[in-house]
């Protein structure tokens, strides 16, 4: 029975546990890379691919049909089994826990559920160095802390080239924050893959113990378990911030060079994720008070022509008057909606990936 932390290395402990994050343009690579796995891998995969909550996914069958490997739908507490790829079904957590998966509905992280931090982080808490963790392509940065984590506690860090990547943006965020051990295209990635799971595994990295209580609490937390009772709100510096989602509290964690948000709630989300979440929440409002005062324009438009129908053109000139006023701030709203940017964090890519 295989420990569920490393000890030092031996010739019984491998790199035995993959964990792969991907988003848009995931599908086509993860089809393209199980493609090249070997019948005998030695390790399970488990995989989070970003897919609406309300989706029918059938990931899996897509896998299973152009794999050596088995690919199924991972279902909670079923014991894991090497030379096996299992997905994280829509809308819930993908874990690992004392050999067996764990499939939650926790809060949100990042705006998703499932996430790829989550999976990785609960990796990293159970297996350490026993973990290779990969990032492929996507928008954001889902998987970067994860990924920093799942390093901390001696797994190993791949991420897909940025240049090989349909969506670069999670790769390029990855890279920023975390020192990959390897950095290759899709094409070489299996046989990187084959060539790690054969190798021993290291002995555990000593970490600080608020590092792994922190990253205990939200292993917990991804276990649908409650936030405020594991004591989030003291794992970190609280804000002035509320969680977009809830409203809760924020409280700001830092990994590295990395800031994250968790609510009281559970809710987290990096700085780019915030970020975005809080532009959808601006262009909310602004598109609001755009219906309020179209709504208002409609409303002494109406008292005008009733005015007037009454004769008393005064009145109505006035309510007119106050109508084209509203009319024209209507538009100007319009306009500031138009020309409103995204501020989800990803502004840096815009003039490409150069390392």
């Amino acid at each position: 029975m295989k420990q569920p932390q490393s000890t030092p290395a031996n010739t019984h402990q491998r790199r035995d546990i993959v964990v792969i994050g991907a988003s848009s343009g995931g599908v086509a690579a993860l089809l393209a890379l199980v493609q090249t796995l070997p019948a005998d891998f030695p390790a399970p995969i488990f995989v989070v691919q970003h897919v609406g909550a309300d989706s029918q996914s059938i990931l899996p069958q897509l896998l299973d049909r152009v794999s050596a490997l088995s690919a199924k739908h991972a279902q909670d507490g079923e014991a894991f089994a090497a030379g096996t790829i299992y997905v994280a079904p829509p809308d819930h957590h993908l874990l690992l826990e004392n050999d067996r998966v764990l499939v939650k509905r926790g809060p949100k992280e990042n705006r998703f559920r499932p996430s790829i931090d989550a999976l990785f982080r609960s990796a990293a808490y159970g297996y350490g160095p026993r973990v290779i963790g990969v990032v492929l392509t996507g928008y954001l940065d889902d998987g970067t802390s994860g990924l920093w984590s799942l390093q901390r506690l001696g797994g190993v860090a791949v991420v897909q080239d940025p240049h090989d990547a349909e969506s670069p943006a999670m790769p390029i965020n990855a890279l920023g924050y975390v020192e990959a051990d390897h950095i290759v295209p899709l094409a070489e990635l299996g046989s990187l893959l084959v060539r790690l799971t054969l190798e021993p595994a290291p002995a555990t990295p000593r970490v600080l113990k608020q590092e792994r209580e922190l990253l205990g609490i939200e292993f917990q937390i991804a276990k649908a378990n409650n936030a405020f009772a594991l004591g989030i709100i003291e794992q970190g510096q609280l804000t002035s911030f509320t969680c977009p989602e809830c409203h809760g509290a924020l409280t700001q964690l830092i990994e590295g060079k990395l800031i994250r948000y968790r609510c009281h709630t559970g809710h987290a989300y990096t700085a780019n994720a915030l970020l975005g979440e809080v532009t959808q929440t601006v262009e909310g409002f602004l598109y609001q008070a755009m219906r309020g005062l179209e709504e208002a324009h409609m409303l002494l438009q109406a008292l005008g022509e009733h005015f007037t129908q009454e004769r008393q053109q005064q009145v109505a000139t006035l309510f007119f008057q106050k109508a084209e006023v509203a009319s024209s701030q209507a538009r100007h709203m319009h306009e500031a909606i138009v020309k409103h940017e995204s501020l989800s964090g990803d502004l840096q890519f815009k003039e490409g990936y150069d390392a």
